[in-house]
């Protein structure tokens, strides 16, 4: 196993900033952690290549492209063997539909995540999609009611 990376009250500074605001131009960043322009983008440079920084995204708001509703469903596997794994967690990485997928330790197999824009699209998700999946033998899932915190950003 790789050794976790040692992260300096600059190295924090700048993931913080960036956890805030991906689009930071490198010179507005140099700025607000207190460094040169070349020395921060070599900083950065740095956490993208040990691993730090995994990737840059746009977080879209489910609503505004009609997703109204929000399902962790958890799933049970007929059996736990390599090959179903294998199996599930392929379909699972093919289907456009689910955003996450967690393989959980305790009394269920997997949790999943995935949005929808109805309840004809939910009972599509369900009947179409997740008991479809390789050895699914039951899902119980969780509707959001209302989200209380969401956060994408780590505390250093």
């Amino acid at each position: 196993m790789a050794a976790e990376p040692q992260l300096d009250a600059i190295d924090r500074s700048i993931l913080n900033a960036l956890q805030q605001n991906g689009r930071l131009s490198n010179i507005e960043l140099a700025r607000q952690v207190h460094l040169s322009p070349s020395a921060c983008l070599r900083r950065v440079k740095q956490l993208e290549d040990a691993g730090v920084i995994a990737q840059y995204v746009a977080l879209v708001n489910p609503k505004a492209v009609g997703k109204q509703g929000l399902s962790y469903t958890i799933i049970n596997l007929e059996r736990v063997s390599p090959a179903a794994l294998a199996a599930f967690e392929q379909a699972v990485r093919d289907s456009p539909d689910i955003l996450d997928c967690f393989y959980v330790a305790g009394s269920n197999d997997y949790l999943i995540r995935f949005a929808y824009r109805d309840s004809e699209d939910l009972e599509r998700m369900h009947s179409q999609v997740l008991m479809h999946l390789p050895e699914v033998a039951r899902s119980n899932s969780m509707l959001v009611l209302r989200t209380v915190k969401k956060t994408t950003a780590f505390e250093l």
